[in-house]
């Protein structure tokens, strides 16, 4: 989550011109958490046939309505839906289908008929951004197989990423078990030194399985609703230890509202000029920030700041839940807090801090670090109830470039999240980089080059320090497009 230089330099750089623990048995058992995926695979599929291989979902629909005389808040639609995950219960926005387009292409014509007709001052600085084209219109520019969800391609890329887990993580208690490691016992800081590279490693592979949990939770790994569910519990509530179902429900609501001042999920904006009048806690917590980086990930999933609680189930987040979303969170909390204490139990609580938690929060700097850079730049904007439009929204998302390794193994998690934010349940991992490359030269034929962030950034690791010091979650007023 850097931002990026100066608007004028930024422009040179859009495309045409330029927001994640010692007991007798020494060795790291892999039998137990495998006993556990099992289990949860079985719950899981026994899940979907009792319910006639149907799963229902919670889908909050932003719905845009205008007055003449009046504008009104966005209201929520409240969709359950049972069929088919990838076009309706984890396409989490109807509207947002690719083959469906209505509502947001009619909301997207309404406002900007309203815009053109409506010659009241107020809106002088919505009016000067833009024209943005239709969801429908973007999608005309990328080609159909940016739009291909392969089960057997998914799950390639799941195995590799599940073999590269298993085998570092294999590799790494190997070592901490060893005579040498062992001798350096009364010299702590040797010991660390010595393992430091091989937890940096882990936590790597761990991020790369997260970005497929990550695809799962979109539905993108297959369109058969199981095996995104499969996935998603291995790859998330298991392998980093982050509950998938409870994630997935407050990263649909990220998606829904991105860059909405008040709504977006996942990140908390201030208004830096507001700052004097943030409550005590959050005043703390900006003053102490460089502190927080490695551990504001775990804060989120325990403590439920901002979003609500994702391993004890409480806040926002599960506000009106129904009870069966609530049990479906529940069942992957267990999942993780399963693992968790299995591998704990097993290994003791000093292996256990060396080769599963340390990588872990290694894993959690990355997704800390990835979300906030995406999500952040100095002249990106933030909208109001009364300025907010999905696709306009969706471009203040920025890509960056990490690195051509980097941005593969980390499967185009940023090197491709605009379009990832355009659509955010038909475009698979694998197609993200074909159907980047197609946005941009759609973008620049028409003219429309400067809508597309993007930003090089090879020093992401010092970056994100920069500039989470410099912004903490602050945004200067002038960025937020107000009516």
């Amino acid at each position: 989550m850097p931002r990026l230089e100066s608007s004028t330099q930024h422009s040179k750089k859009h495309c045409g011109g330029g927001g994640c623990k010692s007991k007798s048995s020494n060795n790291m058992n892999f039998s137990s958490p495998s006993a556990v995926a099992l289990l949860a695979m079985i719950v899981v599929v026994c899940q979907q046939q009792s319910s006639g291989g149907t799963v229902s979902a919670f889908v909050a629909v932003p719905v845009h309505v205008h007055q003449k005389q009046h504008q009104q808040q966005p209201h929520y639609n409240i969709i359950t839906n049972t069929r088919d995950w990838q076009t309706n219960t984890v396409s989490m926005l109807s509207a947002v289908d690719v083959s469906s387009q209505v509502a947001l292409e009619k909301q997207e014509s309404k406002n900007t008929d309203q815009n053109q007709s409506n010659n009241d001052p107020g809106i002088k600085a919505f009016e000067k951004e833009p024209q943005i084209p239709s969801l429908g219109a973007i999608a005309k520019l990328l080609p159909k197989s940016a739009f291909d969800i392969d089960t057997k391609t998914s799950l390639f890329y799941f195995g590799i990423d599940l073999v590269a887990v298993v085998s570092s993580l294999s590799f790494l208690n190997a070592v901490v078990h060893s005579d040498f490691y062992q001798a350096l016992a009364p010299s702590w800081p040797l010991q660390a030194l010595m393992v430091a590279p091989l937890q940096v490693l882990c936590g790597f592979a761990m991020w790369c399985m997260w970005c497929i949990g990550h695809d799962a939770g979109h539905g993108t790994v297959s369109k058969e609703n199981w095996i995104n569910q499969v996935v998603g519990e291995v790859a998330h509530s298991m392998v980093c230890l982050t509950p998938f179902q409870p994630w997935q429900r407050s990263h649909l609501r990220h998606h829904l509202n991105h860059n909405h001042l008040d709504r977006d999920y996942s990140h908390q904006w201030f208004v830096r000029e507001e700052k004097d009048d943030l409550h005590p806690m959050f005043q703390l917590a900006c003053q102490t920030r460089n502190l927080q980086l490695p551990f504001l990930y775990l804060v989120y999933l325990l403590v439920g700041v901002p979003d609500g609680g994702h391993v004890v189930l409480y806040g926002k987040l599960w506000e009106n839940a129904p009870l069966k979303d609530v049990l479906r969170g529940a069942l992957s909390a267990a999942i993780s807090v399963a693992t968790a204490g299995t591998l704990w139990y097993n290994m003791g609580t000093q292996d256990f801090a060396v080769v599963c938690f340390a990588p872990w929060l290694v894993t959690s700097f990355w997704l800390f670090m990835v979300t906030y850079l995406q999500h952040h730049s100095d002249d990106g904007k933030l909208y109001t109830d009364d300025t907010w439009d999905f696709t306009k929204a969706a471009f203040e998302t920025v890509d960056r470039n990490y690195g051509k390794w980097v941005n593969r193994m980390s499967h185009h998690m940023m090197d491709g999240h605009v379009v990832h934010h355009l659509f955010f349940t038909k475009v698979p991992h694998y197609r993200l980089e074909e159907a980047t490359v197609a946005l941009k030269a759609g973008l620049e034929a028409q003219g429309l080059s400067n809508l597309y962030k993007y930003e090089e950034t090879p020093d992401f690791s010092q970056e994100i320090v920069r500039q989470f010091d410099k912004n903490w979650f602050f945004i200067d007023e002038a960025q937020v497009v107000r009516k």
